[in-house]
C-alpha cells in the first residue's frame, strides 16, 4: 500500500460534492456532463466526478429544492436535463461557503503548525 495520493484524482470528501455542484451552477445552468467536465477542468483533473455519483447527488439536491432541472437541447443537438440554482440553493451555497472557509482556514493552521516548545 502506497502513502502517496494518486495523481489522477482524489476521492471527494463525504458531503463536499453538493457544495461543489452548487458552486458550479452559480454562474449558469448546466447539464450533468457539463458539470462533471467543468469540475474536472477547474481542478486540473484532481476531482473527477463519475455519473454514478453525480446524478444521484443532482436528484437529491433537486428533491431538496436546491436545484431545478429543465429539459433542453444541448449544443450537440441532444436532449439533456439542465440544472440551475434555485433561491434555496443560493442560500445553501452561502451557508456551505462559510463552513468551508472555516474548515479550510483550520486545516491550513493544522498543516502549517510547528511544534511549540514544551
Amino acid at each position: 500500500m502506497s502513502d502517496s495520493v494518486p495523481s489522477s484524482s482524489i476521492d471527494l470528501l463525504q458531503g463536499s460534492l453538493d457544495v461543489i455542484v452548487l458552486q458550479t451552477l452559480r454562474w449558469q445552468p448546466m447539464h450533468g456532463f457539463g458539470i462533471a467536465r467543468w469540475i474536472q477542468r477547474v481542478t486540473d483533473d484532481v476531482f473527477q466526478v463519475e455519473e454514478g455519483t453525480l446524478y444521484p447527488a443532482l436528484y437529491r439536491m433537486e428533491n431538496k429544492g436546491w436545484v431545478k432541472g429543465d429539459w433542453r437541447i444541448t449544443e450537440n443537438n441532444r436532449r439533456a436535463k439542465y440544472y440551475r440554482l434555485t433561491a434555496a440553493g443560493k442560500r445553501r451555497l452561502a451557508e456551505e461557503a462559510k463552513t468551508w472557509q472555516l474548515f479550510a482556514g483550520a486545516m491550513t493552521k493544522i498543516m502549517t503548525a510547528v511544534p511549540s516548545p514544551a
